[in-house]
């Protein structure tokens, strides 16, 4: 039965949205679990949100006459973008340039070491919320950022880091996993 109390929109917690951890942290397996102190917080990110692409790639034979027969699946890669906004944040730039090639804090300077060193997979968790009082939570046993978009600086636009993240399976073949749970009491 259709309703409209399950159509919902999303938006990120009020401590943040994004979070990232080195690999093999422990994960959450529900909405709702205080995260392993492991996990780093990337701040905003652009009101642009989130988007996940989740698409298999597929083949479609066709038998003499035009009738399809088959669907092959050729890959499916699980991706995600979003812009990261806090360009002095120490852990977004680690997000961004890799954790080995950024150093210091805001009080005693900031290097960064801009390379061609590949960045290190490691586990991501996005918590968001939903209408109704709703949470949900997306959690990433392993990702790598793929792909970084052009970085403007501008007078008139916040410094961005628009990054596409791709999910790869972990030891159960799953890239990700969501976690849907109602906040308060009765949860």
């Amino acid at each position: 039965m259709s309703t409209v109390e399950n159509v919902s929109t999303a938006k990120p917690k009020v401590d943040g949205a994004i979070y990232s951890a080195p690999l093999g942290t422990a994960l959450p397996t529900d909405a709702t679990t205080a995260l392993n102190p492991a996990f780093k917080g990337l701040g905003y990110i652009s009101e642009d949100g989130l988007t996940n692409e989740n698409t298999p790639d597929t083949d479609t034979i066709k038998a003499w006459g035009g009738d399809t027969v088959v669907i092959v699946q050729n890959s499916k890669e699980d991706t995600f973008t979003y812009t990261l906004i806090e360009a002095t944040n120490v852990d977004v730039l680690k997000e961004v340039y890799g954790k080995d090639n950024v150093s210091g804090t805001l009080a005693t300077g900031i290097t960064i070491k801009a390379n061609a060193t590949p960045l290190e997979e490691h586990a991501l968790v996005i918590d968001m919320i939903l209408k109704n009082g709703l949470l949900k939570r997306i959690v990433i046993p392993n990702g790598q950022v793929s792909e970084l978009g052009e970085i403007s600086y501008t007078d008139g636009d916040a410094i961005g880091y628009e990054t596409t993240l791709t999910a790869m399976p972990d030891k159960d073949g799953n890239s990700h996993y969501e976690y849907i749970q109602k906040l308060g009491k009765g949860a």
